[in-house]
């Protein structure tokens, strides 16, 4: 039967961008692979490779979309009446997490390092920020979960008992004991109502109980994601101070642990992901070092998900970028292609340097996890985490939301994927530390530890003399902290100078002459107007070729 013709174009679509799948997420990205291979080798690039292919593909597309489509829900009673307190999930969320646990992205990396692989953190970060493109959410489960091995190691026995578990690629869901499961994810509990990131002001009560090391806590937890997680780290009211404990979702003898969840948080973004409030009644709790050492002990565990914070913003500028450029080479408008248009070239440009600038300082942070032994690369990380957390989360929504402009109303519309990424945007610069409580980070470091301004002096001055824009950037700074009186008011402006400053010297030393041009005439020039596509004139058409994904 010989089909009708379609005279009208009323059922096939034309100028529509395709969807940007079938390429490497890895491979295609060059910010991310000249990282990889400049603080590690080429070859890590071949061993992500596959990874980033996956990434790519269509069905990881499907899977991200499906995740967020159906929301995780809380059954807290099963039908006979006993207290369960479990939430379900959609498949595509377990296909998700069982490829980033199998890749690696969780707790691997210590495991690795300590048997002599030099690069362990390094590979995990870049596999982190390439699978996260695929959806957000479920990287706060990994996030958490590599995040609890340093802390756990406050206690040798606690860490033998967990550390394994929490490091094999083995995805393994469900209320089971220790001693049932092939895998474990970790979770954590800081945040109560009443104080928020003031976790000083708990007011959940650890009561000691007749075995050495045993508490049972007693208190209200208003932010708890992952509730599912096999183990968490909790913070709790002792007699000697707050004080951080580990809290089982089962107990070793296979009964549940008292862990009630009471809702799941109705939230912006990271609908996926199922955050909670738990109430801790009668909770049985093993203390992970000393009674008033709660805050020290569990803060390895916060820098941690700080890098996370900073890698999963990197990766939705990535992601957000990779769809625009994508668009404007293949859509069509005023009589050429969008991506000739020069102030298109302008707008996706200056979005190509955001990115490159937020994925080199990302690298540059992990390869610093990878050498703990070294005192430079301790201080920098110790000022350079808050310092990034500040900047790069900060300058998240704003850069999502212009890529998604450049998609015209198509990106307003769920279909293109923008708007999940938009409702993401703000999250990372709200956990872990509000911009507020980062940028005051930055000076108590700067204020206990000499060296921290030092190792920040010896980064940044690795590029002097290439850039005189950097090079006055880098002078100005350092005249805000001899401002001792507006320390406070302005430590905003000092964050993100300081950290601005780390991108600008990445790029000048390692990036294309164009893209570092880009950065420091505008990021250090007196006409930003803080809003993308105010670029001068330049080799715009470059900075988008290499920012745009190929397939």
């Amino acid at each position: 039967m010989t089909a009708l013709p379609d005279a009208d174009g009323l059922r096939t679509a034309t100028n529509q961008a395709p969807a940007l799948v079938g390429h490497n997420v890895v491979t295609s990205d060059l910010a991310l692979t000249e990282a990889i291979t400049r603080h590690g080798s080429a070859e890590l690039v071949e061993d992500l490779a596959p990874l980033g292919a996956e990434a790519g593909t269509e069905e990881a597309r499907e899977h991200g979309r499906l995740a967020n489509r159906h929301h995780p829900e809380l059954t807290t009673y099963d039908r006979w009446g006993n207290r369960v307190d479990e939430v379900e999930f959609h498949p595509s969320w377990h296909w998700l997490m069982e490829r980033a646990v199998g890749h690696g992205l969780q707790a691997a990396p210590w495991e690795q390092q300590e048997a002599g692989d030099q690069h362990a953190h390094l590979r995990r970060a870049a596999g982190f920020f390439a699978w996260s493109q695929t959806e957000p959410g479920h990287g706060c489960p990994i996030s958490m979960t590599y995040a609890a091995v340093p802390a756990l190691r406050a206690d040798d026995a606690i860490a033998k008992e967990w550390t394994a578990l929490l490091a094999a690629r083995s995805y393994d869901p469900g209320v089971r004991a220790r001693s049932a499961k092939t895998g474990a994810l970790a979770g954590m509990g800081m945040t109560e109502k009443q104080g928020g990131s003031d976790v000083r002001a708990n007011l959940t009560r650890a009561v000691p109980t007749a075995e050495d090391g045993w508490y049972t806590l007693h208190g209200h937890k208003w932010f708890t994601s992952a509730p599912m997680n096999d183990v968490f780290l909790v913070l709790a009211q002792a007699a000697g101070g707050v004080t951080c404990f580990v809290v089982t979702r089962v107990l070793a003898d296979g009964t549940r642990n008292r862990l009630d969840v009471v809702r799941l948080k109705d939230k912006l973004g990271n609908r996926s992901n199922a955050s909670s409030e738990l109430e801790l009644d009668g909770t049985l709790a093993q203390r992970l070092g000393d009674e008033g050492r709660g805050v020290r002990t569990i803060i390895e565990m916060v820098a941690a998900t700080r890098l996370d914070c900073v890698l999963g913003s990197a990766a939705l500028m990535r992601h957000a970028l990779a769809e625009a450029s994508w668009h404007v080479a293949h859509r069509s408008a005023f009589g050429g292609l969008l991506v000739d248009k020069p102030l298109m070239q302008n707008v996706v440009a200056d979005l190509a340097v955001e990115s490159e600038a937020a994925t080199a300082l990302a690298m540059r942070l992990a390869a610093a996890v990878d050498r703990p032994g070294d005192p430079h690369e301790a201080a920098l990380r110790r000022i350079a985490l808050p310092l990034a957390k500040f900047w790069v989360c900060k300058r998240t929504p704003a850069m999502v939301a212009e890529a998604l402009e450049c998609l015209g109303g198509n990106g307003y519309v769920e279909d293109s994927g923008l708007p999940l990424m938009f409702r993401e945007s703000p999250l990372n610069s709200i956990w872990e530390g509000s911009g507020n409580v980062n940028a005051l980070d930055v000076l108590r470091a700067l204020g206990r530890e000499p060296e921290v301004l030092q190792a920040w002096i010896t980064e940044v001055g690795a590029a002097r003399g290439a850039d005189s824009r950097l090079d006055r950037a880098v002078d100005d700074t350092l005249a805000l902290l001899g401002d001792t009186a507006g320390l406070e008011t302005g430590a905003r402006r000092l964050a993100g100078q300081m950290a601005a400053c780390l991108q600008g010297s990445l790029l000048v030393r390692f990036a294309p002459a164009e893209v570092a041009d880009a950065f420091c005439g505008s990021r250090f020039g007196t006409s930003y107007g803080g809003t993308f596509g105010m670029l001068t004139a330049g080799s715009l058409r470059t900075v988008v070729d290499r920012a745009t994904p190929r397939t």
